[in-house]
């Protein structure tokens, strides 16, 4: 099958130029000056007027994600579907072990929870306790699975959370197999008993949620962990930072050569703590981890991202209906914690931070997809628009308005983060391994199929 996208303006990391490309079955084939490839493809789009971008990769997502309030309520169907839409077309999302499980084993269970995803996915590994057999498995993942990327959480160690010397166990392992940790970074101790106090003193509501879990017990356990992994000499990735508090920190490890990067997320940028007012329903839906902060974080973290501070721009989306959230109606500990946005990413950014004028358009493919891709060992066969490239795409209208809504959105779930958002530009046509997976709002890819991909670490 040959396809033929002609009259576009591609945009990568780098450069913006006028090209037709060439797809060739799953792959890209050419990308030349206009006009000089012949139209003898099966299938011509005119692209006049649109950019063309690689396909966007959210570094961070938990589709079907067991809770206590039940699973995340996107499964790997519907959250890729939804992805799709909104132009991401490859998704990072985890392998959380059973305590006792060997890590190969729950990646098997995992692989088999995520066979119907409609994108193209890697996961990240969890350790969640640390034992003797755990550097051999470490090992196993990076060298045999394709997983060289190991998450650990530093809050939450009444069930996945890991106490200090086991991180520092986790970080050498992980160093002397050739991969790199990225982590949670909030001091989980201290975050237990805020909480703890909250509720024993009759503070129940969401209002309470953002002032148990302070930025600074994020800056602080940033600032540990790239102890630790300077220690063992291991890359080191910060996953959603959400304030200025944790920017300090990692530009000093940075500017002194350290291996560390960093993600954020749109809700990080675009929403703040002001959303825990008012009632339980309209608060709960922005209960997530770590909180919304102030609007002077909002501003540090833009900068951050222009300045090449911060990386990668993922969206930890992790959905619940609202029936879920209303577990803790009387305690804000209970609350379902996570939300959705993985349709949304490119859009906001897009829309709130090019059209701005806060970050070029260049740094926006960077963000959205080149960037995570070299970090994450898929690069140059996803993140880039180069002849033997995956054929993973968006064309790009640059004048399409929308207003973004729970009744229009295609998540799994009753209530969106950014209700009323009005945005201007949105995928046209979104291209999996050469097939339109979205032409023009309209789905088109039933048939379909994910694959799992095996990385090597290139950062």
């Amino acid at each position: 099958m040959l396809t033929l996208i002609k009259n576009g303006t591609l945009v990568t990391e780098e450069h913006t130029f006028a090209a037709d490309i060439l797809l060739k079955d799953n792959k890209i084939s050419r990308v030349e000056n206009p006009g000089v490839i012949l139209d003898t493809a099966e299938k011509i789009i005119d692209a006049t007027g649109m950019l063309i971008f690689p396909g966007g990769i959210d570094p961070h997502v938990h589709m079907h994600l067991p809770t206590p309030a039940g699973y995340s309520s996107d499964n790997f169907l519907s959250g890729s579907r939804a992805a799709l839409f909104g132009g991401t077309t490859t998704l990072i999302d985890f392998v959380t072990p059973h305590k006792g499980e060997p890590l190969q084993d729950a990646l098997a269970k995992r692989k088999a929870e995520a066979d119907n995803c409609l994108t193209d996915y890697a996961f990240h590994m969890s350790p969640v306790e640390w034992r003797d057999s755990l550097p051999d498995e470490i090992k196993s993942c990076v060298k045999k699975e394709g997983i060289p990327s190991f998450k650990v959480y530093m809050a939450y160690k009444d069930s996945i959370g890991l106490e200090d010397e086991e991180l520092q166990k986790v970080f050498h392992a992980v160093a002397e197999a050739g991969g790199m940790v990225t982590a949670h970074c909030e001091l989980g101790d201290e975050i237990e008993t805020l909480r703890n106090d909250f509720v024993k003193n009759g503070q129940t509501t969401p209002a309470f949620h953002p002032l148990s879990r302070p930025a600074k017990l994020e800056a602080g356990a940033v600032k540990k962990a790239i102890g630790f992994a300077a220690e063992a000499n291991c890359p080191f990735y910060v996953v959603h930072v959400s304030t200025a508090a944790s920017l300090e920190p990692i530009r000093e490890a940075q500017q002194r050569g350290q291996k560390v990067f960093a993600e954020s997320c749109p809700h990080y940028l675009l929403l703040d703590d002001s959303r825990y007012q008012g009632s339980f329903e309209q608060t709960a839906p922005f209960v997530l981890s770590p909180p919304l902060r102030k609007k002077s974080d909002n501003h540090a973290l833009w900068d951050a991202l222009a300045d090449g501070t911060i990386q990668t721009m993922g969206t930890d989306h992790c959905p619940f209906s609202f029936e879920q959230k209303k577990i803790g109606l009387h305690d804000f500990r209970k609350i379902a914690n996570g939300a959705g946005s993985v349709e949304h990413r490119l859009t906001l950014l897009y829309t709130y931070g090019v059209l701005q004028n806060k970050i070029s358009l260049n740094r926006f493919v960077e963000l959205t997809s080149t960037r995570p891709a070299k970090i994450f060992g898929l690069y140059p066969q996803k993140g880039a628009l180069l002849p033997g490239s995956d054929a993973d795409m968006v064309i790009w209208n640059p004048e399409k308005e929308q207003t973004i809504s729970s009744q229009t959105h295609h998540m799994n779930c009753d209530r969106d983060i950014y209700e009323g958002f009005k945005t201007k530009g949105a995928p046209e046509y979104v291209i999996v391994h050469g097939e339109i997976a979205v032409e023009r709002g309209n789905w088109k890819g039933n048939a379909l199929k994910g694959q799992f991909l095996k990385r090597k670490i290139i950062r």
